[in-house]
């Protein structure tokens, strides 16, 4: 479904990079190659195009149909001459009258459709926070890997000054050993930072459909609305609010469906047959006629029918209050989350700044004696501790903006004006909707657009 209501509002992500690789390692690339090569949006397009040909078929069910039947057969008569009888028929039907019940199967594929088209837009936004997951993943491991590194770089700085001091006589052999053990901690947990990272690579591999390549910082969404406006959006627009709407309209079609098999069936038919008898000439014979049948007594399964449409429309409403209460406490916690990480940034911002001096400080005061190495290390892992909150605070804001998108139903390559050739639901369905034969000049162009999908 294309959205209109909030096409204004800012891009949320730098798109246009000067050159393919730069863009590539952008978060608006990781975007664009996980939407244009997600198995998932595939999958979902597939049932999309199996809903649009339930609409061909329930098109397909109002107009005649012709058949025909060719048999030989052989038998004797009273006399043991043996005879042949051949006959060669065309027969075509056609339902004038069902109670309503074709038209309204028509009308309930189309539901069926729109909200099928809604389950698209849902799959699209879980491609899209999957890959921005992905992506700050990857950041963030790497960020923690760097943070590791520089730690080992100033333990083994640390440990050789402790030596130095050691060989003088200014320090203890403890506080050589306690040097030596923070060193040993260090380099374990680097290789666990690089394990991590491995391991983010690859869900990004998986979510993106490459391997990524020194990832830019990526920038926050600008969401371009507040909380109440947020809330009033997705309970109007959100697909999943949309698409168990569609689904309460094909089951409440259902209903009237059902109660429509107590009514009469009227149905004409038409054949032309040619019937001869060992080789000889053909006899031409032509029938029409008007049947009208409906049910006396069906054994209780028609009302049972009745009764469990009834049963599913209650469901699919019923589907609608507890989706309508999920996504507006999904507005709702997404932007207390990004006011939470917004706040816990700024919180770490300072703990860094701080964490700095008092390294710095300490440092200095163990050079001039009047600090010890433990005192040192104590600082120094203070300070890692600090800058490691500090990035996954900042990765945090900037998933939890994009979560506020995804919690409103605007996480999607449209409103993010992400530069793919997007999936023509329109164009398919206009397609296949009058359900043209294979022969035809439409159908045959519609296989050629269906084998450019394989």
């Amino acid at each position: 479904m294309i959205r209109k209501t909030f096409a204004s509002a800012a891009a949320v992500v730098a798109l246009i990079i000067a050159s393919p690789a730069a863009f590539a390692e952008t978060l608006g690339g990781a975007l664009v190659s996980a939407y244009n090569s997600s198995g998932l949006l595939d999958q979902n397009r597939a049932v999309l195009r199996a809903a649009d040909e339930d609409v061909a078929s329930a098109m397909a069910s109002l107009r005649p149909t012709l058949s025909y039947s060719a048999n030989a057969t052989h038998s004797p008569d009273n006399t043991g001459a043996e005879y042949w009888t051949e006959t060669y028929s065309l027969i075509s039907q056609l339902t004038l009258y069902q109670g309503g019940a074709n038209k309204l199967a028509l009308d309930a594929s189309k539901e069926l459709v729109l909200g099928a088209r809604e389950d698209l837009i849902a799959a699209e936004q879980n491609v899209l926070l999957n890959a921005v997951s992905a992506y700050l993943g990857v950041r963030t491991a790497q960020e923690f890997v760097n943070l590791r590194q520089s730690n080992v770089r100033v333990l083994s700085e640390e440990l050789r000054a402790a030596q130095d001091r050691f060989s003088v006589g200014e320090v203890t052999r403890t506080d050589v050993s306690l040097a030596e053990a923070q060193l040993a901690s260090a380099r374990s947990l680097l290789a666990v930072a690089q394990g991590d990272l491995i391991q983010a690579q690859e869900q990004y591999r998986v979510a993106v459909g490459t391997a990524p390549v020194s990832l830019q910082s990526a920038p926050r969404a600008d969401v371009g609305m507040t909380q109440d406006a947020a809330t009033e959006y997705a309970l109007r627009e959100h697909p999943s609010i949309v698409s168990v709407q569609h689904a309460i309209a094909a089951a409440e079609l259902g209903v009237r469906i059902a109660q429509a098999s107590n009514m009469p069936s009227v149905d004409l038919s038409a054949s032309f047959t040619e019937r001869r008898v060992d080789g000889g000439s053909f006899n031409d014979s032509t029938s029409y006629g008007v049947s009208v049948s409906g049910p006396i007594y069906a054994g209780g399964a028609i009302s049972s029918a009745v009764r469990k449409a009834n049963a599913q429309r209650d469901q699919a409403r019923a589907g609608l209050h507890l989706t309508t209460l999920s996504v507006e406490q999904g507005v709702t916690n997404a932007f207390s989350n990004y006011r939470a990480a917004v706040a816990a940034s700024e919180a770490y911002r300072q703990g860094v700044a701080a964490a700095q001096l008092a390294f710095d400080g300490v440092r200095e005061e163990a050079a001039a004696g009047s600090r010890t190495t433990i005192d040192v290390l104590n600082a120094e892992q203070s300070l890692l501790d600090a800058r490691a909150n500090l990035v996954q605070a900042n990765a945090n804001v900037v998933l939890a903006s994009y979560n506020i998108l995804y919690a409103t139903g605007l996480l999607t390559a449209e409103h993010l004006n992400l530069p793919v050739t997007q999936y023509d639901v329109i164009g398919h369905y206009n397609m296949v909707a009058n359900a043209p034969i294979r022969s035809s000049a439409q159908g045959r162009a519609l296989d050629r657009v269906l084998q450019a999908l394989e």
